[in-house]
């Protein structure tokens, strides 16, 4: 997996683009998200960078150190720090309660360890902290074979469900939870029309 996203992400280009992904700054902008927050698998940075133009504190985590190279000059090009790690998130020693939250844009993980590192990432967030998270949805695969520009998972067990994020991150006051289709322009890997799970909590 590791070896995958560094080829992909050693390309020169940003194959997600450079712009913050629309739902992440329509929360950032409509939310009191303030402190430290933690973007898992947040890839060459693109969100991550934005959030910290708009002020927030950002702790990236990626498997992939081309990702963290690219994630790094695109810090320096708009004028931000952000820290980012290289590793597993089940690897790192990180203390409970101590993320103001934690944002998951298109990060899908393995079937068998999406639980494990939902509900890992729900410990770090204090009380009344936020998880932001959208990705494609499990009825979008229909949409991806018809349009492969779409991009996502082909496998229908890494795409999310409305109840799979519930349980994940039962311990979450639900603000928003919704299956929507939207038009994406994310680079020259995620085009066209998908369907998408939305979904903003609040930790209990």
């Amino acid at each position: 997996m590791k070896e995958m996203w560094d080829k992909r992400y050693k390309a020169e280009e940003f194959v997600y683009g450079k712009e913050v992904n629309a739902f992440l700054k329509d929360c950032l902008d409509r939310l009191p998200l303030k402190g430290e927050y933690l973007f898992p698998a947040e890839g060459e940075g693109r969100n991550g960078v934005y959030a910290a133009q708009r002020g927030l504190s950002v702790f990236a985590l990626d498997i992939s150190s081309q990702g963290k190279k690219k994630a790094l000059a695109l810090a320096e090009e708009k004028g931000v720090h952000i820290k980012y790690e290289v590793g597993d998130i089940a690897d790192l020693n990180l203390e409970e309660n101590s993320f103001d939250g934690a944002v998951f844009i298109s990060a899908h993980f393995p079937p068998h360890l999406r639980s494990f590192y939902h509900q890992k990432i729900a410990r770090l967030i204090k009380p009344g902290g936020y998880v932001i998270l959208e990705g494609f949805s499990k009825s979008n695969l229909p949409l991806r074979e018809a349009n492969p520009e779409i991009g996502g998972p082909k496998n229908v067990d890494m795409l999310f469900s409305i109840e799979e994020i519930r349980e994940d991150f039962k311990d979450f006051k639900i603000v928003e939870l919704q299956e929507v289709e939207r038009e994406l322009h994310e680079g020259s890997l995620h085009n066209g029309m998908a369907r998408v799970i939305r979904f903003v909590g609040s930790k209990e």
